[in-house]
């Protein structure tokens, strides 16, 4: 029977399928690979995009009042579904804002006529804002808290209004020769305080203590009073802070800073000219957390003032920053929770800004008269205006006004600290905290992670490629590169583990050993090759040839063990028996046990494999003909390394360094658990530091979703995508510019 022979064109026709179905796979892989980077990319603008978006304000609802009473405040209830207004008569009035199923939008619930009339002056408490101080004509004061109840009768929610009297509902006398209280401002943070300037010119400070009575376990509050010997003889305005740290008093551009905190007589700290030639200071104002004043002008200027320490010695008020509006400033409102304020000016135009970011938010004219009251909503999720008879309410949408250009990297003056840094601080346990989400410490501890990894794993990494490709013998090339390679199966944790826990400790504890080391081992090793050299045939015989490097592994472990062994005897020596203390006090340089140093190792260890199986490869891969070539020329074997197979191996080489750098750059685990994660900027190698990656791994399970922190760390990984990115083209450009330059050899 005959045998059918194959034919070579069916043979070459089911290649070339092959070909066709490789091709088209690696190209369809490789569309998937970039769709997939893509999605990741787009994902990360979606989430983050929103924090750069600019507030936007829209209008609600417009009331018609119906009175013909002046309306000296206005406020809103937590929910915003309720607003109240004080008018001049000692009423109080509250009315519906919205429509629900039980009432109308503009529905009267509340007129309540105050036992004060008329009002002479009247303050909010700074942190609960619908706590208001109200003085009348001779000398009394009434406390009162516009606040609201909520109950679910048949599940519908039903919000009422609630009033409650701290100090009970009858006024207070204040000032017992019965003047009139000009001024007044109130602070409720672990008791009752009340500031207030009398019509014959006395600054009064007064402290309410509670007094339980045992019988009939109620509460009485018992008044001091106290005359502060202030040097004005007018005030316009005056401002205490929640927990009556402070007490300003503005006469005109000047600001008596009061400090209040003394339980027997508040002291006069410093006195603050805040506003300079060719203006005048319209109203003052303070921000969240009271730990800032904010000084409107006549000019449209509002300039922001908190303490910090002087040039000429201990801590003052000074000018921080400025905003601008195109008019005189008439009010300033201040949102509760955060750093943004309104200012309405002399025009009827009204603005949004954010303290901390230093950013204007919105602005529109809305046509405001300039006898307009205005309040922010508790959320700042909108505001009230009553606006001659009208009442006005306004929804605002500013989810996340404390990021901007400026907060994300560049220097940011905050509350309290002596100068403007570079701050990561994403939560405090106050409520007023104001938030520190600069990119700049987080961006700079992964380059500096990735920088001493580097300086630790490159030179091993690629001294023993090229060793292992061009000089070791085959038998021992069989064993060390698979070994090497293998320590990249190793998982990261457990590299981070070791170098916490084990590493940290022990370098701590043997630091003049771990400086021996650096010093001893080059020589060790140099030592020992001279010694080499000059032993006798016989014995240099015996070892095989390509195994002299073996003869290394003794210096290595005698010197590493020497220096160990030695390092208490040196400490004891030299550094008074604590190498740490004596880097600190006398040196002036910081140790943390948990540092560069320590993921420099770690982390070196973790991107060798990388580098060396690349770099190792691309050696070994030089043709032949290109070594015998030049050693036939006459060249030696370091002149053909240096000049001819380097050259020709560059490009992988090169990719080799990036590819490590890469993994340098997002590794996670070791910087997380080998680091101290303090978000500082300092190079120094026995210092700290926090990367992206370990910033997104540590925060991410505790930001809310959809909110700034949560958005913020996103964009840092957006950052950090950037960064890997960045470095693969630019290895890849480099490459191939390599790649085409030595093509030729």
């Amino acid at each position: 029977m005959a045998v059918a022979e194959r034919t070579p064109f069916a043979s070459n026709r089911r290649r070339l399928i092959k070909d066709r179905v490789a091709r088209y796979g690696v190209s369809a892989g490789g569309l998937m690979v970039l769709a997939a980077l893509l999605l990741i990319f787009g994902y990360l603008l979606y989430v983050v995009v929103p924090i750069f978006k600019s507030a936007s304000v829209e209008e609600q609802a417009v009331l018609t009042l119906n009175d013909d009473q002046v309306t000296l405040l206005v406020g809103s209830d937590e929910l915003g579904e309720l607003a109240y207004r004080l008018l001049g008569n000692g009423e109080l009035r509250y009315q519906s804002t919205v429509t629900t199923p039980n009432r109308s939008a503009g529905q009267k619930l509340l007129n309540q006529q105050l036992p004060i009339s008329p009002v002479v002056a009247l303050a909010r408490d700074a942190k609960a804002g619908e706590l208001l101080a109200i003085a009348g004509s001779e000398g009394q004061l009434l406390l009162v808290k516009a606040g609201s109840s909520v109950s679910y009768p048949d599940n519908q929610r039903v919000v009422e209004p609630k009033l409650h009297y701290p100090l009970g509902e009858q006024p207070r006398q204040i000032d017992s020769e019965g003047q009139p209280l000009n001024r007044v401002a109130v602070s409720t943070e672990g008791g009752i305080r009340i500031a207030a300037w009398t019509a014959d010119h006395r600054l009064l400070f007064v402290r309410f203590k509670p007094k339980r009575n045992m019988m009939t376990d109620s509460v009485d509050w018992v008044p001091s009073t106290l005359a502060l010997g202030t040097q004005f003889s007018s005030v316009d305005e005056l401002r205490l802070t929640p927990s009556a740290r402070y007490l300003f008093v503005r006469s005109g551009d000047l600001v008596e800073v009061w400090d209040a905190r003394d339980s027997g007589q508040p002291k006069l700290r410093e006195t603050v000219r805040v506003a300079g030639k060719g203006a005048q200071v319209t109203t003052l104002a303070l921000l969240s957390g009271s730990s800032s004043i904010l000084v409107g002008k006549s000019d449209g200027t509002i300039s922001q003032w908190f303490e910090v320490d002087k040039k000429e010695g201990g801590r003052g008020f000074d000018k921080i920053r400025e905003f601008k509006v195109p008019a005189a400033v008439v009010s300033i409102d201040v949102e509760r929770d955060r750093k943004g304020f309104y200012v309405l000016d002399a025009n009827g135009n009204l603005t949004i800004f954010h303290a901390t970011a230093h950013n204007q938010l919105w602005q529109n004219a809305l046509h405001l008269d300039a006898g307009a009251r205005m309040a922010v909503k508790p959320r700042a999720n909108g505001f009230v205006v009553a606006d001659g008879d009208e009442l006005k309410q306004y929804k605002v949408v500013n989810e996340h006004p404390e990021i901007s250009w400026r907060t994300l990297w560049q220097e940011v003056w905050y509350e309290g600290y002596p100068e403007p840094q570079y701050v990561w601080q994403s939560t405090s346990g106050s409520d007023s905290f104001e938030p520190k989400l600069s990119l700049v410490p987080i961006t700079f501890g992964t380059i500096k992670a990735a920088f001493y990894a580097m300086l630790f794993g490159v030179p091993i990494a690629l001294a023993g490629a090229i060793y292992t490709a061009y000089f070791m013998t085959p038998a021992m090339r069989a064993w060390v590169k698979p070994t090497v390679e293998i320590m990249e199966a190793l998982p990261t944790v457990i590299l981070g583990f070791l170098a916490g826990l084990w590493l940290a400790p022990l370098i701590e504890e043997n630091l003049p050993g771990v400086a021996m080391v650096l010093i001893a081992l080059p020589i060790g090793i140099l030592l020992t090759a001279i010694a080499w050299q000059q032993l006798p045939a016989r014995i240099k015989q015996s070892v095989p040839e390509g195994w002299e490097a073996a003869v290394t592994i003794l210096p290595v472990i005698f010197v590493g063990w020497g220096a160990f062994a030695l390092s208490p005897t040196v400490e004891n020596w030299l550094f008074g028996g604590d190498a740490r203390v004596y880097m600190t006090n006398v040196l002036g340089i910081g140790f943390d046990q948990r540092n560069a140093m320590i993921v420099g190792i770690a982390m070196g260890f973790a991107v060798i494999p990388n580098i060396f199986s690349i770099a190792e490869d691309a050696v070994f891969s030089v043709p032949r003909h290109l070594t015998n070539g030049s050693l036939a020329l006459g060249a030696n074997s370091w002149q053909t390394l240096t000049r001819v197979v380097l050259l020709t191996a560059s490009p992988g080489i090169f990719s080799a360094v990036m590819m490590g750098l890469g993994r340098a750059v997002g590794e996670t685990m070791i910087v997380l658990m080998a680091t101290g994660n303090t978000p500082v900027m300092d190079w120094s190698i026995f210092a700290g530091m926090r990367t992206l990656s370990a910033n997104i791994a540590v925060e991410m399970p505790e930001s809310a979703v959809n909110s700034t922190h949560y958005r913020v760390l996103f964009l840092s990984a957006f950052v950090l995508f950037v960064l890997t990115f960045f470095f693969n083209t630019l290895s890849e450009f480099v490459r191939q510019r390599l790649r085409a330059r030595y093509s030729s050899l």
